[in-house]
């Protein structure tokens, strides 16, 4: 059996019982805790690829970039701490070498009432992202942007929302709901049940087809954003284009300038 490498990008307001903005954020309440978790649920994914004869590499994330504990994950992960400075963010590092791509810890996006702590790379700035006239999650962005390097999305965990968005998106892809959200609050799994669910899900997307999904020629972007003057300061570049007073758009023709072009107008 040929060795093969796999992709990781970990976040963690997607993580079993992260429920409110202090546990996600460094010396807040609970953000120790949440970082432990995240930890466990990503060592889960590495041991499936480990086990299955194959190696990993994961991309920290969330915030900093510098949440989790390397020591706890299985010997030979590779782990990328630290903002890379390129428009992929999340899945900078991502290349054609790698079979597929995980992602742990997701959540839903920014416009949507799933997830007590849903947003969309930024929650201060993005109300709401579409493209091609849905709403869109991080994980949309990411998932394309690894199809446009040609390398297939096999696996999210996370919650409920994203969950059932990311398998209306790609349905092939194999999911883990850790939690259900309600307002405010979050139904969650126990993290042992998750850490096992997380790893026996891994190891069947591994063995299963992983098409990639078809890109479509060119991606319609439109972006509500919580401040009027971000609108007004995205207006500098000549393909943005106003709707309204909050909200802008353009078109762009793929995944890369799709990631360039979000990240110059969330600013």
């Amino acid at each position: 059996m040929k060795k093969k490498t796999y992709f990781i990008s970990a976040d963690i307001e997607g993580v079993t019982d992260v429920t409110a903005w202090c546990e996600t954020q460094k010396g807040g309440d609970g953000y120790e805790r949440s970082c432990l978790q995240m930890t466990k649920e990503v060592a889960a994914a590495c041991e499936a690829v480990i086990e299955a004869g194959h190696e990993v590499v994961v991309r920290d994330g969330h915030g900093t970039a510098r949440n989790i504990f390397h020591e706890q994950l299985p010997e030979g992960v590779r782990l990328m701490r630290g903002w890379a400075c390129h428009p992929a963010s999340m899945m900078a590092g991502l290349s054609d070498k790698y079979a597929g791509a995980i992602y742990i810890g997701y959540h839903a996006p920014a416009g949507s009432d799933e997830s007590p702590l849903a947003h969309t790379t930024n929650y201060d700035h993005v109300a709401s992202l579409e493209i091609n006239g849905r709403i869109a999650s991080e994980f949309t962005l990411n998932s394309l942007y690894a199809a446009s390097k040609g390398v297939p999305s096999i696996f999210i965990s996370g919650d409920s929302g994203i969950c059932r968005r990311a398998s209306e998106e790609i349905p092939d892809i194999v999911t883990v709901a850790v939690k259900e959200c309600r307002g405010n609050s979050t139904f969650n799994l126990h993290p042992k049940e998750v850490a096992e669910r997380i790893k026996a899900k891994v190891k069947e997307a591994i063995e299963k087809p992983a098409p990639l999904i078809e890109l479509p020629e060119s991606f319609e972007m439109v972006v509500r954003l919580k401040q009027h003057q971000l609108a007004r300061n995205a207006l500098s570049h000549p393909n943005v284009r106003r709707i309204s007073e909050d909200t802008v758009a353009c078109t762009v023709h793929s995944p890369a300038e799709l990631c360039f072009m979000f990240g110059f107008i969330v600013g």
